[in-house]
Formats: structure tokens, sequence, C-alpha cells
């Protein structure tokens, strides 16, 4: 139990610019993300759903492939380098665009409403564009919010990404900063029972009332909140858009 109620460790979390800076990265790496990953991975959902799209089998084929093979850790991270997206932020939104698990959910919810949508649409002169973002998109509510949910707490509890990519602090997202100092309390735990000294961060050990263990409980809990606040309001989406993409899938 704690040892006195305090929320002198809030105070020192939120008052370490590390803390802001990688709460705007995973924020904003999140909402862009959820975006762009929702509108292409709906788009190329939205493409495959169709009956007469020509050569329909062969870009399926190519869609599932990559679901069971990967082409190699090294070889996606010279593919990274190449490209330019190391130190970039912008290595947390393009290669996380389309995720295929969410285009098989999104195409069977796209089968699933009535083709008379679409041919109505194309007799009024409407394109494929038009359909989409006019008539199956707003028609689509569950399985968006659905998929926003997924790509959401993909993005907010990514580490890996960063710590393959990143090497700038100041581009590190919330789950790196933790990572560091969960890291940081453990090592400091080794080398008090070792009986040696170690030096910490001035600014986490401030006062009687912390220690890097406490610290590093008020920084997991600041991390893991907005995403718990956030489920319940897209939990019934989540379970209608589950089950209404399953029935053709």
């Amino acid at each position: 139990y704690p040892r006195k109620f305090t929320w002198r460790n809030y105070e020192l979390v939120f008052t370490n610019q590390k803390i802001w800076m990688a709460y705007f990265i995973t924020i904003a790496r999140t909402v862009i993300g959820t975006v762009g990953g929702v509108l292409i991975t709906g788009m190329l959902a939205f493409a495959i759903s169709r009956t007469n799209l020509v050569g329909k089998k062969v870009y399926a084929m190519l869609c599932l492939i990559p679901m069971y093979f990967g082409g190699g850790l090294m070889p996606t991270y010279f593919l990274i380098l190449n490209l330019g997206l190391k130190n970039n932020f912008l290595v947390y939104i393009i290669p996380a665009l389309v995720n295929l698990w969410n285009m098989i959910l999104m195409r069977s919810y796209f089968q699933s409403l009535p083709e008379a949508l679409e041919e109505s649409a194309l007799i009024d002169g409407a394109n494929y564009i038009t359909i989409f973002f006019k008539i199956y998109f707003p028609l689509s509510t569950p399985i968006i919010a659905t998929i926003a949910l997924y790509f959401g707490v993909q993005h907010w509890n990514d580490w890996f990404q960063a710590n393959l990519y990143i090497t700038q602090d100041y581009l590190k997202p919330m789950q790196n900063v933790l990572l560091g100092i969960v890291n940081e309390a453990k090592f400091a735990e080794q080398m008090a029972s070792a009986g040696m000294g170690v030096t910490i961060d001035a600014n986490m050990l401030q006062g009687k009332e912390t220690n890097v263990r406490s610290i590093t409980m008020a920084t997991m809990f600041v991390t893991i909140i907005p995403i718990i606040i956030v489920y319940p309001f897209l939990q019934r989406y989540f379970v209608k858009g589950i089950m209404i993409g399953s029935v053709k899938g």
C-alpha cells in the first residue's frame, strides 16, 4: 500500500518536458494514423468488394500473400532507410496506412450492403468516389468505428516502430518514454541491491514522497488512461461492427 497519499508523482510527470512532447507525438500519430488508415484501408476494401473489378482475384491474392509471408525485419528496415523515413514522423503513418485484416472486415461489411444502392447511384451519374464517400461511408458507421478503434489502439500502444527507426528524443512516443523510465527504475533497483550508488534524474527524486517506482507507476497510468476513456464510447459500434462484418466473412 502507498505510504502516503500524494499527487507529487503526477506533478513530477507533468512537469517533465519529455512527457509533454511524447504525449504530443503519440496523440498526433494516433489521430493522423487512424484517419489515414480508415480512409486508405476503406477505399481498398471498397474496391476489392466490387464484383465488376477487373483483375479482382489478382488484387485479392496480392493482399492475401503478405498476411502469411512477411518480407523480414532487415529488408523492411533497409526499405524504411532508403525511403528516408528514419527519424521522420511519417514512419509512424505511411507503413501503417493499410491493414489487410481490417480491409477484410470492411470488405465483408461493404458486401453486405444492398447492390441497389450502387446501381441507383450509377444511374444518377455518380462515380465510384462519390458512391464511396456519400453512400457507403455514411452507412458504415459500425465497421468504421470498429476499424478506427483498431487503428487507434495500434498507434497508441506501438513502441516497436520508434524503437527501430527513431533515435531523436523529440520524436519518441509515450510508450518509449515509459519504457525508458521502467528500464531506469530496474537499473536503479539492481544497483541498490548490489550496494552500488547510481545517479538518477534529480527531477524524479525530489522530496520524500516519491521514488523511481512511484514515478514509473504514475507515468504508466497517465499513458493508458486516454485510451480507456475513449473505448466506452466506441464499444457499442465495436461489437455491432464485428458481428455484421463477419456474416459474409
